[in-house]
Order: structure tokens, then sequence, then C-alpha cells
């Protein structure tokens, strides 16, 4: 058995979140691979060393997703963390972390339903479908659904601007 760190001394990993939307206000959202709950998730992927946020975002995008015809419209101000159920900690990056701490950004889905690709060299995802992002929420997994109302909070409002 690996030799981990006790899970509350970890770190949280540097991360960015996608919240991307289309012209309808509907969030790009993705069926996990490797949950046999069905649980589905915006993108979302570490940050290279050298990288900035917004950098960390479009190419996550681009690998998970094949998406690149978006627009950056905001930032989530704060980062916000997450635990991660420690089964789970200790399979996922090697036991280094004990959850994520993320910076969301929002973009604007400028491209047509035919570029997503979710079947990547490395996929994330078994199926994507544009959702109600409040409905995102309840199909989260439960450790990510605080994550999601917090981002709904501020991103939400900006999507409501922009397509009306």
């Amino acid at each position: 058995m690996a030799n981990f760190k006790p899970y509350d001394e970890r770190p949280y990993r540097p991360c960015v979140g996608i919240m991307v939307f289309n012209n309808n206000g509907l969030v790009f959202s993705g069926k996990r691979v490797d949950n046999p709950n069905n649980a589905w998730q915006l993108p979302q992927g570490g940050i290279d060393e050298g990288e900035t946020v917004v950098e960390a975002g479009y190419r996550e995008l681009m690998e998970e997703t094949s998406i690149t015809s978006v627009d950056y419209i905001a930032e989530y101000p704060d980062w916000i963390n997450y635990d991660v159920p420690h089964n789970l900690a200790d399979k996922l990056w090697q036991g280094q972390f004990r959850g994520q701490s993320q910076k969301w950004i929002l973009f604007n889905f400028n491209g047509q339903d035919n570029e997503i690709n979710i079947h990547t060299s490395h996929p994330e995802f078994v199926e994507w479908q544009w959702t109600n992002p409040l409905e995102l929420t309840n199909k989260a997994i439960y450790f990510k659904k605080d994550v999601y109302e917090k981002i709904n909070h501020v991103f939400l409002p900006i999507i409501s601007d922009f397509i009306n």
C-alpha cells in the first residue's frame, strides 16, 4: 500500500474550471467517463507551470472537448476549494492532494455544435449536452454541488445580460 501524507495535511491541487455557455444560455456539461453514478460536470483541469488561469482554461477546454470557438467573458473572483472523499483522494493524483482549488472562468461558445468532440486521446466524458446551469447542480457529484452553486451565483447574471 502506498504511503500517503495524512489526508488533512495534503494541499489542494491548483485547477481551472470552465463554464462555457451558448447563445441559449445553456452550459456545456459532460458525463464523466470514470463515474458509475452518471455524474455530470463542467470541464476542468490542472494549471501547468507558467500558465495563466485563462491560458489553462483554453487548453483544458480544447483537450477535453475540442472546443476552440469561445470568447473569454469573466473570471470568478475567488479560488474555490473542495475536498474529495478520502478513498478517492488516495487514487487521484497519486495521493498527493486532498481536493482541488479551482479558479473558474466563463466562456461564450460562438461555434457550431459539430466542433465539439469528446472522443479525444484521453477522454474525460462519455456523453455531453447543453444543460440549464441550475439543473447541472442537481446532476453533479455531491462534493461539487457547492462549487456549482457558487459559480452560478456570479456567472448566471452575466450570462443573462449577455444573451438578452
